[in-house]
């Protein structure tokens, strides 16, 4: 049992090691020509722009949970007036960036994996090759740049969402004006809050795209292939942005020292 458990982690880290060098990789091509601005724009939009309304439904609604479950905890110590300013510190710093990311993984990841998995068992990849075209920059580039540009923007979407959902919910409950709302909300938010929280999520990003890319470029078997490349794409890529997070949280503690 104990030589498996350690047989399945040396495996695991090889796995992280290999995909971590098709990362750096990718970052490297990524400062070389050709630079394949349009389909980085398409699939920024695809990451992006399609991703927006799932992305702002699920803020709203956490900032709508989040205000109510902050109220039945302050109520019993008659810090009310605080709900706005612990609302919103919980979701610029962590709340936002962390179920972003997971969003993002569980929609985008998925549908990379699958496209350049089935891109991969029918030869197209191959195929690409053979008229001269860089199937790596071209495919797999393009869309970790476009995971790592637009998970800050969607990042700054879920908070904004969240915040307006809160003060739905706290209004509708104790009346309080938007302009006393939104001048609880940041009295107490500073740039050393907003800056590097949404920042680490170019991190979770980076991760997204290149786990997605790298299974979709080994895929094997076919169709079934296809599949368990999509589940994979989802499963390790959330599970490498929980842990990303737990490091990350510790250098923004170590590099921004709470006052």
């Amino acid at each position: 049992m104990v030589e498996r458990t350690g047989l399945a982690i040396l495996a695991f880290l090889g796995w992280v090691g290999e995909v971590s060098l098709f990362g750096l990789r990718a970052m490297r091509e990524a400062f070389r020509p050709p630079f394949e601005f349009a389909e980085i724009t398409r699939q920024l939009y695809e990451v992006g722009w399609r991703s927006a309304p799932l992305i702002a439904t699920s803020g709203f609604s956490i900032g709508v949970v989040l205000s109510m479950h902050t109220r039945a905890s302050l109520e019993r110590f008659g810090a009310e007036a605080m709900i706005p300013a612990g609302l919103t510190i919980a979701l610029i710093r962590e709340t936002g960036p962390l179920v972003t990311a997971l969003l993002v993984s569980g929609r985008v990841g998925a549908g990379i994996g699958a496209e350049l998995g089935a891109m991969k068992v029918t030869e197209q990849i191959d195929a690409l090759e053979a008229v001269a075209v860089d199937s790596f920059k071209y495919l797999a580039v393009t869309r970790i740049i476009a995971c790592i540009l637009a998970l800050p923007i969607l990042t700054t979407i879920t908070n904004v969402c969240g915040i307006l959902g809160g003060y739905l919910a706290e209004t509708s409950i104790s009346g309080m004006s938007l302009e006393l709302y939104f001048s609880r909300a940041f009295a107490v938010v500073e740039f050393s809050d907003l800056i590097p929280s949404t920042l680490k999520t170019m991190v979770f990003g980076m991760i997204i795209g290149t786990v997605a890319c790298y299974l979709g470029f080994t895929t094997t078997q076919g169709t079934e292939g296809v599949g368990r490349t999509s589940t994979r794409s989802v499963v390790m890529s959330s599970i490498l942005i929980i842990l990303a997070n737990v490091v990350l949280v510790r250098l923004i503690f170590f590099l921004f020292p709470p006052v």
